[in-house]
C-alpha cells in the first residue's frame, strides 16, 4: 500500500494546469452576449453531449455508486434505466418547442408560454439557488474525501477546484466551459474504464467472481425486493426506473445548466443525437460503476485482501485508487474525481451567470442591456457566486455540518421537481395560463414540502418513496393548474390561445 506519492501529486498538477490551458485557449476568441451565454454555433453536438454527461455525473455520484454496490444490492442502478423513459419523452415533446422557439434560457420559455416576466424570474431565482447549494456541496464532499488520501489540506485543494473552475468560467464563456467539459468527460470516462480493467485482473476468478456474488450473494437484486408494488407511494423496482425517469426528465427540461446546453443549436437531429449519446454514456458509465463496486466487495471482502485506511463505503472506491493503484495511475484515477467535481461546477458558474443576466437582469431593468453589458454582468456574477460557493464550501468542510448537509440536499433536492410542473402544464395544455401555473407552483410546492417535512411527525409510519415526488409534483401542478387556468378564463371570459409552438400541439 503505497498510497498517494509525489508522483501522483505531480500527474494530478499537470492535468490541471492542461485542463486550464484548454479552457484559455478557447477563450482567445472574445464572445459578447449571447454569444457568451449559448456559444458561437461551432461546439460540435458530440461535444455538448460529451459535457451533459459529465454536467449530470456529479463527484457524489462518482463515489457512491461503488459505494453502494460495494455495501449491498445493484437495486440503485435500476434509477439509470430511468433514461429510457426521461430521453424518449425529451426528445419527442420539449426539444421540438425549444428548437422552433430558439429560446435563450430554460426560464425564458415559461415567459414565452404564459406571457409572464414574474414566473420567468421565478424559475431563475429557484434555479440559482439550488445551484449555489449544489455547487458548494459538490465542492466539498470529494474535497474532503480526496485530503483524507492526498494528504493534503482540504481548503487548499477546494480553493484550486474552485479558481481554476473561475477562471475559464469568466474568460471564454459557454464555449470554454463545454470544451472542458469534454476532456473532464473522457477523463472519466477513460480512467473508470481502465480501473475496472485492473480490478478484475486482480480478482480471484475475475469476471466470474463477480457474477458468482449475483447468484449466490444476491448483489443484484436481493430476495426480498418488490419488482413491482401497487402502492406506488412504496420502493419498488418499477417506481425507481419511472420515478427516477421524472426526475431526469426534470433536469433535461427545467434546469437552465442543462437546457443551456440545448440552446447552441436549434438543429433537432443533432439535438437528438446530443441526448441518446448522453443516455448511453450515463448507463454506460454506471454499469461500471457498479461492477467496480461489486468488484471491490469481492477483492476485500471474499478474497481477504486487507482494507485501506479511510475505507468507508462511499470511500471504499478512492480508498482503493490510492492504495491499490501503480504510482502514476492513482494520480490519473483521482485526478477523474477531481475532473467530475470541476466539470459540473463550471457549469454550475455559466448557467447561473446566464440566468442572472438574461432571466432577472434584463428583465427587471427598464433599459435595454447591451451585448458587451450583459457579458460583463454574466462575469462579475460567475466571479461573485464563485467566490461565495468556494466560502461556503469551506465553511462546510471546517464545520462537521454533515447533518445539515443532508437536510439541505434534500430540501434542494424537491426545486426542480416541483418547478417541472409548471413546464408540464404549459406543453401538455392548451388552456393553461398565468393563474393556473402560479396556482400550480404554489400548490406543488405546498404538498412537497408537507410530505418531506411534514409527514413524517405527523405520521411517521407512513413512508412515501423519494422516487415518487417528481410524479406527485407533477400531478399536482395538473390537478391544481388546469381547473384554476378555466375558472380564470371562463371568469375574465379569456379566450386567448398560447403563442406559437409552446406546446405539443399544432395549433
Amino acid at each position: 500500500m503505497q498510497g498517494f506519492t509525489y508522483v501522483d501529486l505531480a500527474i494530478l498538477i499537470v492535468y490541471l494546469v492542461a485542463v486550464l490551458l484548454v479552457g484559455l485557449h478557447f477563450a482567445k476568441r472574445e464572445m459578447k452576449g449571447k454569444e457568451y451565454f449559448k456559444g458561437d454555433g461551432s461546439i460540435p453536438w458530440w461535444v455538448t453531449s460529451v459535457s451533459i454527461f459529465a454536467t449530470l455525473l456529479s463527484p457524489i455520484s462518482f463515489l457512491s455508486l461503488a459505494g453502494n454496490s460495494y455495501a449491498g444490492t445493484w437495486i440503485m442502478w435500476f434509477a439509470q434505466l430511468g433514461m429510457l423513459l426521461a430521453i424518449p419523452i425529451t426528445i419527442r415533446f420539449f426539444l421540438p418547442i425549444y428548437s422552433k422557439l430558439d429560446i435563450d434560457t430554460a426560464y425564458h420559455y415559461l415567459e414565452i408560454r404564459f406571457n409572464s416576466k414574474g414566473l420567468r424570474v421565478l424559475g431563475a431565482v429557484m434555479f440559482i439557488i439550488y445551484q449555489i447549494g449544489r455547487m458548494s456541496i459538490i465542492m466539498y464532499l470529494p474535497c474532503m474525501v480526496l485530503s483524507n488520501l492526498m494528504g493534503i489540506n482540504v481548503n487548499i485543494l477546494i480553493i484550486v477546484m474552485g479558481v481554476i473552475a473561475i477562471i475559464y468560467s469568466y474568460t471564454g464563456g459557454l464555449k470554454s466551459v463545454l470544451w472542458t467539459d469534454f476532456i473532464q468527460g473522457s477523463v472519466l470516462l477513460i480512467g473508470v474504464t481502465f480501473g475496472l480493467i485492473f480490478l478484475v485482473a486482480h480478482l480471484d476468478g475475475g469476471f466470474g467472481a463477480i457474477f458468482h456474488q449475483f447468484t449466490e450473494g444476491h448483489k443484484f437484486l436481493a430476495e426480498n425486493q418488490r419488482i413491482f408494488d401497487p402502492n406506488l407511494l412504496k420502493d419498488s423496482v418499477f417506481l425507481l426506473i419511472v420515478g427516477a425517469g421524472f426526475n431526469t426528465m426534470s433536469s433535461y427540461v427545467s434546469s437552465q445548466d442543462i437546457v443551456q446546453r440545448f440552446t447552441t443549436t436549434t438543429d433537432t437531429k443533432k439535438l437528438n443525437k446530443m441526448m441518446l449519446t448522453n443516455g448511453g454514456l450515463s448507463i454506460f458509465i454506471a454499469t461500471v460503476f457498479y461492477f467496480i463496486g461489486t468488484g471491490l466487495y469481492v477483492f476485500y471482502q471474499v478474497d481477504g485482501n486487507p482494507l485501506p485506511p479511510a475505507a468507508q463505503q462511499d470511500q471504499i472506491f478512492a480508498s482503493w485508487i490510492a492504495f491499490e493503484l501503480p504510482v502514476g495511475v492513482t494520480g490519473l484515477l483521482l485526478a477523474a474525481i477531481y475532473a467530475a467535481a470541476q466539470s459540473t461546477l463550471s457549469t454550475g458558474l455559466n448557467s447561473v451567470a446566464s440566468s442572472w443576466t438574461m432571466d432577472i437582469q434584463a428583465r427587471i431593468s427598464k433599459k435595454e442591456i447591451s451585448m458587451e453589458k450583459q457579458t460583463k454582468i454574466g462575469q462579475y456574477v460567475s466571479l461573485a457566486v464563485g467566490i461565495f460557493s468556494i466560502l461556503v464550501a469551506m465553511l462546510l468542510a471546517n464545520g462537521g455540518v454533515k447533518s445539515a448537509y443532508e437536510w439541505f440536499n434534500g430540501f434542494m433536492g424537491l426545486v426542480l421537481g416541483i418547478l417541472v410542473g409548471v413546464f408540464v402544464l404549459g406543453a401538455f395544455t392548451k388552456v393553461g395560463n398565468t393563474c393556473g401555473a402560479i396556482c400550480a407552483f404554489v400548490a406543488a410546492s405546498a404538498v412537497m414540502i408537507f410530505i418531506k417535512y411534514g409527514l413524517p411527525h405527523i405520521a411517521p409510519d407512513f413512508t412515501v418513496s423519494i422516487w415518487s415526488y417528481s410524479i406527485i409534483s407533477i400531478a399536482v401542478s395538473l390537478i391544481v393548474g388546469i381547473p384554476a387556468s378555466a375558472i380564470y378564463r371562463k371568469v375574465k371570459h379569456d379566450t386567448s390561445k398560447p403563442a406559437p409552438h409552446t406546446t405539443i400541439y399544432k395549433s
